[in-house]
């Protein structure tokens, strides 16, 4: 069932995506779906739930991530400022440049901190050293990283602490200026310092970016988030701004799982 609320919304900022009867399948069995809301521009929305409740596959639904999973079928609209991202002639790298993604594991390549950045940069057909290197500046200013590593550029990426990595990943993918940022749980393998640091950096992206990201801490989701959506069992249940998910959910399932109740 599809009993989410969407909160109405004074305005829709840049970044903002229309989500509409969206469901995704495996080899025929349905994973998630269908989904119906608007996710606000320039604002950050968590999505919460039980592990395999649908969240993941709806994060990866939303930059067309799941298109390289074979058997995988999506159906449905998803718009970003009203522009589709699934269609004939839409050009799927054309979305992920838009719509970025930093996973759960940081993954920094094999190479130097700035070529890492400048990566997506270069792949793009970026070519002019001086504008090379204020993309990747400004990216690691973006990320809270540049002071830490301005003077270390040309040394590997791998030398990084875990949530310096994780911020060079965020990084790389503010690179290419994108207007979306999704972030599936990219706190989970960090210690609290590292963390706390992540979640500040996503307080200050909300700023420029619209964010959507995963999480299974729920103390997270209530201090880094604007509006929450709550999946179960590839559901949408509940979707509000998340001082009333966490406070007066409307749903019991909602209340049963952000009291701890179940999860």
């Amino acid at each position: 069932m599809n009993v989410a609320t969407t909160p109405a919304l004074d305005s829709a900022p840049s970044g903002s995506l229309e989500v509409r009867e969206l469901s995704v399948s495996y080899g025929g069995k349905k994973a998630m779906g269908p989904v119906t809301l608007t996710i606000p521009g320039r604002q950050v929305t968590a999505l919460i739930g039980p592990s395999g409740c649908g969240k993941s596959t709806f994060l990866r639904s939303l930059n067309r991530m799941n298109d390289m999973i074979p058997g995988c079928r999506v159906e449905g609209e998803v718009r970003l400022d009203g522009e589709p991202i699934y269609g004939a002639g839409v050009d799927a790298v054309a979305v992920r440049r838009r719509i970025g993604m930093v996973f759960q594991k940081s993954n920094p390549f094999p190479k130097s901190i700035f070529e890492n950045v400048a990566y997506g940069l270069r792949i793009g057909g970026l070519r002019d050293r001086g504008e090379l290197a204020g993309r990747v500046e400004r990216a690691l200013q973006h990320s809270a990283l540049w002071d830490e590593v301005k003077d270390r550029l040309q040394e590997s990426a791998l030398g990084l602490s875990g949530g310096q990595q994780q911020r060079l990943c965020i990084a790389r993918a503010l690179a290419v200026e994108p207007e979306v940022i999704l972030m599936d749980e990219p706190a989970s393998a960090l210690d609290p310092i590292a963390t706390a640091h992540i979640e500040e950096l996503i307080h200050e992206l909300a700023r420029e970016y619209t964010v959507v990201i995963v999480t299974h801490n729920m103390q997270q989701a209530a201090r880094v988030s604007h509006h929450t959506a709550f999946f179960y069992l590839g559901d949408l249940v509940e979707f509000d701004r998340t001082q009333i998910v966490f406070t007066q959910p409307k749903h019991a399932r909602t209340e049963d799982y952000v009291t701890g109740r179940f999860g």
